[in-house]
């Protein structure tokens, strides 16, 4: 296994932000190809957690573009390296989130399963689009988001998005990381 990037586990010991090897011109083709597949009638896409007009969390399957699929390796080799266990071990879970100016994302865990990790990747995060809130007893962590990177936190964490308040559409990338259960 090749050694973990450099992580920035502060200032909070519990989030971690680590910045992916996707480039700005790629992300940007990423979020066009996304944005027209979703909105395309073809897609084989699920939506759910329908709030303010808009779904919260759209499905589909990693392979529609070879971009996203690098994205959701890179996130489980790194979820690995965090949890000291083997990338193959891991199974992973993600959906795009699309905030469009005015949107936020209400209170939320993700620890309805079996989840060991939590992360977001932020394909476009523009100034002002809202902040990751991780609330822990007695304090709230308020985390701007940085296009190109990776937050890792405890799916036991309840988390939010605040308003985006610019003019742009924010565009992320959110994960879950269980254990795979092998069948034999």
């Amino acid at each position: 296994m090749q050694p973990l990037p450099d992580a920035d586990p502060s200032p909070h010991q519990s989030i971690t932000r680590i910045s992916g090897q996707l480039r700005s011109p790629r992300r940007l083709e990423l979020t066009e190809y996304l944005l027209e597949y979703v909105a395309g009638e073809d897609a084989e896409i699920r939506k759910t957690h329908f709030f303010g007009g808009r779904y919260e969390n759209i499905y589909l399957d990693r392979t529609v573009h070879p971009t996203l699929d690098q994205i959701v390796k890179e996130a489980q080799f790194l979820a690995a390296g965090l949890l000291h266990v083997a990338a193959h071990d891991l199974a992973v879970g993600f959906w795009l989130n699309i905030m469009p100016p005015g949107s936020s994302t209400t209170l939320h865990r993700h620890d309805d399963m079996d989840e060991l990790l939590s992360a977001v990747f932020y394909l476009m995060a523009p100034a002002g689009s809202g902040c990751l809130e991780i609330h822990e007893p007695g304090q709230v962590h308020k985390i701007e988001p940085i296009e190109g990177d990776f937050l890792f936190f405890s799916p036991q964490l309840p988390h939010a998005v605040s308003e985006n308040q610019s003019q742009l559409t924010r565009f992320s990338i959110a994960m879950n990381f269980g254990p795979r259960h092998h069948v034999g």
